[in-house]
C-alpha cells in the first residue's frame, strides 16, 4: 500500500489545537515539527552537547508541522479531503493564532495526489432512487432510479465517506417533495444536488471555503440543475452577522449540516432561527465519542432528536425544530 505524508503548517501554540482537530476526523498518531520545541531541547542544561549533526541544527529554523500519514485507499483520499475542507474553519473557533494551516503533500506530487483517488471512485448506489456516478464513468439506471453525477476536485463530498452515505441515507427517507433546503457547508454540492433531484424545490448551499462553491457549482452544472433553484454563497455564518441574518430571514423547511462537531455545535442557535416550525435539521460529520454532547446541545437549544444512524464510528441524526 502507498501512503502519503501529509503536513499541516501551524504555530507552536496552535500544535494541540491542529492535533485535536486531525484526532476528530480519524487521524491518531502524528510527528511533531517545532522549532522552538528542538530549541528548548538544545538549551536542556543537563545534557551536555559534545556534537550536534548540521541537519539537525537546520531544525532550529524550521517551520512548526503536524505531520501525520494517509493510505492512498478511497477512505485515505476522503479523510484529505475533508480535513481540508473542514480545516479552513478552524481559525475562526479558536482564539489563538494557528498560522498558515496550510497543508502540503509528501511522497506524490500534489497533482497525482489530487487526482490518484479517481482510481477508487465508482458509482456508489445510496438508495433504490438515487446513484452517484463519478463524471468518467458510465453507469445503466435501473427504473426509478435517478444519477447524480459528481466530480468533487478537491472538495469533500463523493458520496464514498460514511459521513455523506449515513447523510444522504436519512435525506432519502426523511424528504418530502417541493420543500426549500438550506445546505450548511455545501462541499462539492453533493447533498444540495441530491436534494433536488429528489423533489426539492430550493436549495440554498453555504461553504466557507470559495474553492467548494466553485465546485459545487460546476458539480450543479454537470447535472443539470436549474440555476435559479440552487443559490451558492461562499462566506462563514459564524462570523458574517448579515450573512447569517439574510438567511433567517428565509426560514426553510430542512437543514442539512454534513460538517464538523464542534462546527455544528456553534450553528446550533441559528440552525433554530433558519428553520420553520416542526422542520428537519440533518446532521452528520460526527465522530461517535462526541455524538451525546452534540445531541445534547442541540436538545437544549430546542431541536427533539427523531432518528440517529450510525456507521464505523461516525454518527448522524435527523431532528426537529
Amino acid at each position: 500500500m502507498n501512503w502519503a505524508e501529509i503536513a499541516v503548517k501551524t504555530t507552536t501554540p496552535g500544535i494541540e489545537i491542529v492535533n485535536g482537530f486531525l484526532m476528530a476526523h480519524g487521524v491518531n498518531s502524528v510527528m511533531i515539527e517545532d522549532a522552538a520545541d528542538f530549541k528548548n531541547f538544545l538549551e536542556d542544561t543537563t545534557v551536555y552537547w559534545d556534537y550536534v549533526d548540521e541537519k539537525l541544527m537546520e531544525m532550529t529554523h524550521c517551520d512548526t508541522k503536524v505531520k501525520f500519514y494517509l493510505p492512498d485507499t478511497p477512505q485515505g483520499h476522503e479523510t484529505l479531503a475533508q480535513i481540508q475542507s473542514d480545516i479552513v474553519r478552524l481559525q475562526d473557533e479558536c482564539e489563538i493564532d494557528l498560522g498558515e494551516l496550510s497543508i502540503e503533500i509528501g511522497y506524490k506530487e500534489q497533482e497525482e495526489w489530487e487526482t490518484a483517488w479517481q482510481k477508487y471512485y465508482h458509482p456508489i448506489v445510496i438508495s433504490n432512487r438515487l446513484v452517484i456516478v463519478p463524471e468518467w464513468e458510465k453507469y445503466d439506471l435501473l427504473p426509478g432510479q435517478k444519477e447524480l453525477r459528481l466530480n468533487p476536485g478537491m472538495a469533500f463530498g463523493t458520496g464514498g465517506h460514511n459521513t455523506t452515505r449515513l447523510c444522504l441515507s436519512i435525506l432519502d427517507e426523511q424528504m418530502p417533495e417541493e420543500i426549500e433546503i438550506l445546505d450548511m457547508g455545501c462541499g462539492s454540492g453533493i447533498l444540495s444536488i441530491a436534494a433536488l433531484l429528489l423533489g426539492a424545490k430550493k436549495v440554498t448551499a453555504v461553504d466557507i471555503d470559495q474553492l467548494a462553491t466553485k465546485i459545487a457549482r460546476e458539480n450543479a452544472d454537470l447535472n443539470g440543475i436549474d440555476p435559479a433553484s440552487l443559490d451558492i454563497i461562499c462566506g462563514n455564518v459564524l462570523k458574517d452577522e448579515a450573512l447569517a441574518d439574510s438567511l433567517a430571514a428565509h426560514p426553510v423547511d430542512m437543514i442539512l449540516a454534513n460538517i464538523v462537531a464542534d462546527v455544528i455545535i456553534g450553528m446550533a442557535p441559528l440552525f433554530l432561527r433558519c428553520l420553520k416550525k416542526g422542520g428537519r435539521l440533518i446532521v452528520s460529520g460526527i465522530i461517535t465519542e462526541r455524538a451525546e454532547e452534540v445531541l445534547s446541545v442541540l436538545r437544549a437549544t430546542g431541536f427533539t432528536v427523531t432518528e440517529q444512524k450510525e456507521d464505523n464510528g461516525w454518527c448522524a441524526a435527523c431532528l426537529t425544530a
